[in-house]
């Protein structure tokens, strides 16, 4: 795998060009251009039917005015002076319907139209209308248009002029390429603004975030790779929050690998003279064990179980700081037999914390028995400090431990009437180091709890937090049936 780059090789935000091609701010310049440049061409052909549908009605008034004067004096208008009409309303011939007449040619130039086509701006629908305009560019070289329309000045079912179309061709060609060259401006100015907007408010913003990425990646530690946070309230902000959440934990947790790390390194150097001092107070219990003082007999067992449960607690740290833990040895265990041990080993007593087991003497759960107990003692110790550490407390402590199994599940809750868990641990309640509340803490207590609980296929978790106390639940695989009690009758026999 090829090394990570440097802090200083990697590229600062400020040093990169503002534009580059192939990045996201080309990529977005070029996006926003065409799709203005689209919306633009897809107005083009309304704005060239209005524009030929203008044309035209002007050379439908202007022969209006020319019938008018025509009519005033017609027998006095020679064929010049009918020609000067015409060319001056840009029309060969005028044409008006009336209900009493019918279509009645009012004035006719010297020339016959060629070819002319039919537009009628009375009943034109919005697909001839915008079809119109390419029909006139395209239609081929010396046609004549024939319009109708209705009349403005006189009295008539409609006005009919014929006019070439030559000139009207010429006119939409000039305004095509006027509006092509104001849509390619436009869409233009209009990326460039819409590119340096969002490469302001958005890529810029985004550049920050992957270097801040880029320098975590090569030193979780270098200051420069702390994303700096905007203020705002969108999802840029909403992602160097998330961003900056992220990286806190990933410290948090390299912190936490390298302490993991240098304890197991120190358990390995103390390991050694640890369980010679665990073996020499094995050899002393063994001589206690000859005495007959039967009170050295009564505590001898509970002594020989404290110090395998040293010896093997000290090599199960050294392991955790390696690697993990090991594989459970799973099997039925009775859960209120488990709870007096754990209890005991967490000081619990009537005087001070109580333990109210609510569980039955013949209840079990699946698991193993050593790593139940460690999982059960870090539960018990917890609450118990949490208590006797409460200040102005005058009620006395309580742990109250029920069980409730069903759908091949067993469901262990831990209730203690404690102070709770403070806001600020509960998110890091579970994480080695982290998680302890108290100033004398580890913080690794909950951390091998839940790993052990994990390793049976379970888990642990905070349900509840309040002012009157914290509930654990420990979730187990397996429902077990109740252990079968032996009669009386039975132990009388035996």
């Amino acid at each position: 795998m090829a090394d990570a780059p440097s802090p200083q090789e990697l590229p600062r935000p400020d040093r990169r060009r503002f534009f580059w091609p192939g990045g996201l701010s080309a990529r977005l310049l070029t996006l926003t251009i065409l799709f203005v440049a689209a919306g633009g061409m897809l107005a083009l052909p309304p704005a060239l039917a209005a524009y030929q549908e203008s044309w035209l009605l002007d050379r439908v008034r202007a022969a209006e005015t020319i019938s008018r004067i025509s009519d005033i004096a017609p027998e006095r208008m020679n064929l010049e002076q009918r020609e000067q009409l015409l060319q001056g309303a840009g029309v060969e011939w005028v044409a008006i319907s009336t209900p009493d007449v019918g279509l009645r040619l009012v004035l006719q130039g010297s020339k016959r139209p060629q070819r002319p086509y039919l537009v009628d701006l009375r009943q034109q629908g919005p697909g001839s209308w915008l079809v119109g305009p390419f029909n006139t560019l395209f239609g081929g070289e010396g046609r004549s248009v024939r319009v109708r329309a209705k009349p403005r000045f006189i009295e008539a079912d409609f006005v009919e002029v014929v006019a070439p179309d030559a000139e009207l061709k010429q006119e939409l060609w000039d305004y095509l390429w006027r509006l092509i060259i104001i849509v390619a401006f436009v869409s233009t100015l209009a990326g460039v603004l819409v590119y340096l907007s969002l490469n302001l408010f958005l890529v810029r913003p985004m550049q920050r975030i992957t270097y801040a990425m880029e320098r975590f990646r090569a030193d979780p530690e270098d200051p420069e790779a702390r994303v700096e946070l905007s203020g705002r309230r969108d999802e840029i902000g909403r992602a160097e929050a998330e961003l900056g959440r992220m990286q806190a934990d990933l410290r948090a947790a390299l912190n936490s690998r390298a302490r993991l790390a240098a304890l197991g390194e120190a358990v390995a150097k103390i390991n050694h003279d640890l369980r010679n001092m665990l073996t020499s107070a094995q050899i002393a219990s063994e001589r206690l064990a000859a005495l007959k003082d039967p009170k050295v007999r009564e505590a001898l067992p509970r002594l020989e179980r404290a110090l395998d449960r040293a010896v093997k607690l000290a090599s199960d740290v050294l392991t955790y700081g390696k690697t993990q833990e090991a594989a459970p040895e799973a099997r039925p265990v009775r859960l209120a037999a488990a709870l007096e041990a754990a209890a005991e080993e967490a000081r619990l007593s009537d005087e001070g914390v109580r333990l109210a087991c609510e569980v039955g003497r013949t209840e079990q759960v699946i698991a193993d028995p050593d790593q139940l107990h460690r999982i059960l003692v870090n539960l018990l110790r917890n609450a118990r400090e949490a208590i006797e550490h409460q200040s102005g407390r005058t009620a006395p402590g309580r742990i109250r431990v029920t069980l409730e199994q069903g759908d091949n599940v067993s469901l262990v809750r831990v209730a203690d009437n404690g102070p709770g868990v403070p806001p600020r641990a509960r998110e890091r309640l579970f994480q080695p180091f982290a998680g302890s509340s108290r100033p004398d803490g580890a913080g690794l207590g909950l951390a091998i709890a839940r790993e052990l609980a994990q390793g049976h296929g379970g888990d642990l978790g905070l349900v509840e937090s309040t002012d009157a106390g914290a509930v654990f639940e420990l979730r187990l695989p397996g429902a077990p049936p109740k252990a079968p009690t032996r009669s009386r009758s039975a132990k009388s026999s035996a």
